[in-house]
C-alpha cells in the first residue's frame, strides 16, 4: 500500500514543477488556475471546479462537493474577505485539504478562524497540515531565503516585500520567516492595548522566549513597550530597545508597525544570539518547545 503523501511533500512536487516552468510570472502563484489545473491532471474523476467567493458566515473557506451529484469539488472562500494575500491563502489552504484529506472527509471541510485555533483534536491537525501546504506552496523556503537569509535580522520592509511577492498578508510572510530563521524572534500582534496572539522562532522557543495567550484572562500589553505607546510612532511605525523586563527576561529591539486595515498592531521582536539566562528545568522547557514548535497557539496565517 503506497503511504499517503505529507502536505509538504504535496508543496514540495508542486514547487519542482513550477520551478521548471519557470517565467517572469513564476510569484506571486496563481493558486485558482493551480488548483483546477492540477487536480484535472492527478483526478480527472474528481477535479476542483469551481474557485469562488460566496457568503460564508463565519467561516473563511470551505472544500465542497458538487451539490448536483457530480463527482467534482470547490473550493468558497468567503467575500467578505477584502485582502487579496488572505485570499490567496485560503484557497492554498483549501486545496491542501483537496490534496490530502478530501478521501477522509468526503462531504467537504469548512474551516473557520476559530477552527485553526483550536490545537489537540484531529479536526485542528488537519487545518494546521492545510496551512502548513499552502505556506509552503505559496512561500518556497529556498526562494524564501533568496529574499531574506535565515541569518538576517529581518524587519517589516523586508517582510513587507516578501508579502508582496507571494500575494499573502504580512502576517503569513513573518510566520513563515520564523519557521526557517535561525534567529531568536517573535512576532506579537495586538489590538486595544492586549495581546491577541504571539509566535516565536524554533530558536527563541528552546530557550524559553515566548509569550503565552491560549487559555488565559486577556494579557496586556508591557506598559513600556512600543506598541503600548501608538504617541511615539511616526506614521504607524517606530524602534525601540528595550532593557530586561520590558517583553521577556532580557533585552530586545521591538519594531512596530500599525495595520489600519484590521486595526492590530504587530510588534517583531529581536532577541540576541542566545539568552543571558537558561532555563532552570531543561527537561520540562524541552517539553514545551516539543509541544508548541508544531503549532502557533491562537494565531492565524490568514492575518
Amino acid at each position: 500500500m503506497t503511504k499517503p503523501k505529507s502536505p509538504q511533500r504535496w508543496a514540495f512536487d508542486l514547487t519542482h514543477i513550477l520551478n521548471a516552468l519557470g517565467g517572469d510570472n513564476r510569484f506571486p502563484i496563481d493558486v485558482k488556475k493551480l488548483a483546477k489545473d492540477y487536480s484535472h491532471q492527478i483526478s480527472p474523476n474528481d477535479p476542483i471546479t469551481l474557485v469562488n467567493g460566496d457568503v460564508l458566515d463565519g467561516f473563511e473557506g470551505c472544500l465542497c462537493k458538487n451539490p448536483n451529484g457530480k463527482n467534482e469539488w470547490g473550493i468558497i472562500y468567503n467575500s467578505a474577505i477584502k485582502s487579496p494575500g488572505r485570499i490567496n491563502f485560503t484557497i492554498g489552504h483549501e486545496f491542501g485539504h483537496y490534496l490530502v484529506h478530501r478521501n477522509q472527509f468526503p462531504d467537504g471541510i469548512r474551516c473557520s478562524s476559530e477552527d485553526m485555533a483550536k490545537w489537540g483534536s484531529e479536526y485542528s491537525q488537519i487545518e494546521q497540515q492545510a496551512n502548513d501546504f499552502a505556506a509552503t506552496l505559496l512561500m518556497p523556503r529556498d526562494d524564501f531565503e533568496k529574499q531574506i537569509a535565515s541569518s538576517a535580522k529581518a524587519g517589516f520592509d523586508e517582510l513587507v516585500a516578501c508579502a508582496e511577492r507571494y500575494g499573502v498578508s504580512l502576517t503569513a510572510a513573518t510566520l513563515r520567516w520564523l519557521q526557517f530563521t535561525q534567529r531568536r524572534a517573535l512576532l506579537v500582534v495586538s489590538r486595544d492595548g492586549f495581546v491577541l496572539w504571539a509566535s516565536s522562532s524554533p530558536k527563541a522557543l528552546k530557550t524559553g522566549a515566548y509569550i503565552k495567550t491560549a487559555n488565559l484572562p486577556p494579557v496586556e500589553l508591557p506598559a513600556k513597550s512600543l506598541a503600548a505607546q501608538p504617541h511615539l510612532l511616526d506614521s504607524g511605525k517606530g524602534l525601540a530597545e528595550h532593557d530586561p523586563f520590558v517583553w521577556l527576561k532580557e533585552p530586545c529591539t521591538e519594531e512596530v508597525m500599525v495595520s489600519g486595515r484590521y486595526d492590530m498592531n504587530f510588534s517583531l521582536l529581536h532577541l540576541s544570539a542566545a539568552p543571558d539566562w537558561r532555563p532552570q528545568d531543561e527537561e520540562h522547557e524541552e517539553d514545551t518547545y516539543d509541544r508548541m514548535i508544531s503549532r502557533t497557539s491562537g494565531s492565524s496565517w490568514l492575518g
